[in-house]
Order: structure tokens, then sequence, then C-alpha cells
């Protein structure tokens, strides 16, 4: 692989944008491969879901594909055709299953293979299939304890029996899904391992999946024949070898010189105890960047504290409430001088975590990548001729 790095930016033009996001091309492939590593004999899935996890089916897939990916997971059809033009070669599961039979030839048009998560949806599929003679391959999704799609444990019995008789469907994979696989303790993750043990012999001679981002660091017994991360490829899980993907900045507007006792912000929720210099920064709630990061003034600063930036080498607390397009922060006790109208302070990436910026507004990292706004001028960083077509592909 080339060492030369491409840098291509899409979205708002960099001169009028109030947002930034830096999007580490070279970052994602390394967490590919320290997951595929990590999982190892075990194949590597990328589930890249709701637009690459809100950094770009375009730009993402071909780094993934150029890192060694072959297969990806997406909940929508829709979704699936991207995915589609971003790898021609790909073997590309949808996730949220079958609609009807018009959906039905819109995944075999484009080639993708329905999670049949339903009795009705594997009729539909079978019936499908059976017009043309032609046997195309599906997965069967099965529920060992979320309770949220799949098929029961008696119902993939009945069948696996059926389908062992008629042939009538193709099975290339068979999976469940983990509930509580970032809690390692948690009792249910045993039971879901024990029940999909099961599962999987009823359906001999294809591959097996289980583990999701979480679910591979529970160990061996949990990554069967193919392994599916997601949010962990984009930065939003810790682990050996995985690297920040995202960085998010706003530019400074304004700095405010506030004296003690005056408030910041809406609801006045603020309060200055001594003279202080406010940076006022061109990003809110509307470029994803969550009102409940406020330093005061909503319920969650009751039970932890509010959120910071890092801006010229110093944590910088945001500062009331968090507003639609602008977010406040208390730059006192930065150098005088160190930052100036035009300077950016970052919300989250390699000094700020995305873990500890979720936690912060009481959320999870999975939110707060796929709820990047449409105002952030995007900047893509990667190895020469690997990092996608032009153009934004939000």
């Amino acid at each position: 692989m080339s060492g030369t790095i491409s840098i291509q930016e899409t979205g708002v033009e960099a001169r009028l944008a109030g947002a930034f996001a830096t999007i580490d091309l070279r970052a994602l492939q390394q967490n590919y491969r320290a997951l595929a590593a990590r999982a190892a004999p075990a194949r590597t899935a990328c589930v890249v879901k709701a637009d690459a996890y809100g950094l770009g089916i375009a730009k993402a897939v071909p780094a993934l594909a150029a890192a060694g990916c072959d297969t990806f997971f997406v909940a929508w059809p829709e979704e699936g055709r991207a995915v589609r033009e971003a790898a021609p070669d790909a073997r590309i599961f949808v996730l949220g299953g079958l609609f009807g039979r018009e959906a039905a030839e819109a995944y075999a048009e484009a080639k993708l293979i329905p999670v049949l998560n339903s009795r009705g949806e594997a009729a539909i599929w079978e019936g499908f299939c059976s017009t043309d003679g032609v046997a195309r391959p599906c997965a069967i999704h099965v529920d060992t304890g979320m309770n949220r799609l799949g098929l029961t444990l008696d119902q993939a019995r009945t069948l696996a029996e059926e389908n062992a008789l008629t042939g009538a469907l193709d099975p290339v994979l068979v999976m469940s899904h983990l509930a509580c696989g970032d809690q390692p303790d948690h009792p249910l993750n045993q039971r879901q391992l024990t029940a999909f043990t099961q599962v999987r012999r009823l359906f001999g001679g294809i591959e097996a999946s289980l583990a999701n981002s979480a679910g591979i660091q529970l160990g061996a017994d949990y990554h069967f024949d193919l392994v599916r991360p997601g949010v962990a490829l984009f930065g939003g899980l810790s682990g050996p070898g995985l690297e920040p993907v995202v960085t998010v900045q706003a530019r400074i507007v304004q700095i405010r010189h506030v004296r003690a006792g005056e408030a910041v912000s809406y609801g006045a929720a603020a309060v200055m105890q001594r003279d202080s210099r406010v940076a006022i920064c061109a990003a809110g709630y509307a470029d994803g960047l969550h009102r409940a990061l406020s330093g005061s003034g909503v319920p969650l600063r009751e039970i932890t504290g509010g959120g910071h930036g890092f801006a010229a080498g110093r944590r910088v607390p945001v500062l009331g409430r968090v507003t639609m397009d602008m977010t406040m922060f208390d730059i006192t006790d930065v150098e005088g001088g160190a930052l100036t109208v035009g300077d950016r302070i970052e919300f989250f990436g390699p000094n700020i975590g995305i873990e500890e910026a979720a936690t912060a507004a009481g959320t999870i990292s999975y939110e707060l990548l796929t709820g990047l706004g449409r105002r952030h001028h995007r900047t893509y960083i990667g190895p020469s001729g690997e990092s996608g077509t032009s153009g934004d592909q939000r």
C-alpha cells in the first residue's frame, strides 16, 4: 500500500464553515486490521449502516475494502445499493429484512443478501426465488435473547428441518445479536452463547456469526466463523490497537469578557464566579453536538460534570447551555493571546475521546457519530487513491 497521503474535502466550504470534521481513513483501516487480528481465525466483516456511522459509505467502504474487507452489513436495502457502488465485488448483507416482493426484486438486482428475520420473510424470499428457479443466498437471523428481530429457537428449528427436505432456501449465514456484549459479566451473554451454539448445529455447513464490536472483546468462544464490528471500526470504542477516526472542531467566532455575577447563554443557568473569558464557537446541537453537553442548565449536570473541549493545549469546559448554532467555552485559564477569533476548539478527537464526550452528554458514541450534521466542512485523509469519490456523501 502506498504511503502517499491524499486529502479530500467535502461539504461546506472551509472558508464558510463553522464546524469541521476530519475523518482519518488510515485510522479506519488500522482499526479494521486490529479487529481482524483479534478475531482470527474468524473472518471479519464490517457493519457500515447509517451511512458508515455518519462518515460516508462512499468514503469508508473503499478504504475498508482496500484494507481487506470483502463482506459488509447494512441496515436497509438503499444502503446496500450505496455499498454496491463503492465496492462492486463485495458480499453485502441487509439486516432489516424484506418488506415484500418488490423489495425482494431490488435485492436481486443489486445482488444484496437479505437477513431473514421471520417465517414471513423466509416465505417471501422463497416465493420470489421459486419464480425463476434461482436459489439466491440469504442469511437466517435467530433471536437468542435480545427480543428485537429474529426467529425464535423453535421457528429456526422448524425452518431448518423443512429446508433440509425442500432445499427452497440457500442460507449462507446464520446469525444472532448480543444484547449485552459491552457488559462482559452480564449473565445474558453466556445464555445467548449457549443458545446460539445450539442454533449453529441446526444449520450445519454454513457460516455462523454472533459477535459485534463489543462481542469481539468477549473472546474466541463468541467469534464463530464471522465477526461483525461496527462502531469499533470508527473509533467509537477503545481497545488494543484501536485509534480515533473522527475529529470534530468548531471555529471561535467571538471572545467575550464576562464579569463575575453575569450569566452566559439561555436560562442564565451559568453565572460566572469570577471575571472570565468566554469563547463562542460556531457549532451547536444542529450540528450534532448535543444540548446535554451543556455545562449547566440541564438535568444531567446534577449527576455528572459538563462536557469539555480542547484548545491551546488545554481542556476547556463547556459553559452554559449549548444552543442550536453555538457553544460557549470558558477559556479563562488559557494563556491570554493563545486563542483568537478563527481558531478552533476540539469537541472530540485525539484529545477529548468520543466516549468521554458521549458520557458527558448522557449518550453513546454511536449517537454522536451518526448525528454529525450537514454543516460540517469534511476533510478525509487517507492513502492515495483509496479515499473514495469526491463530493459530499451525507
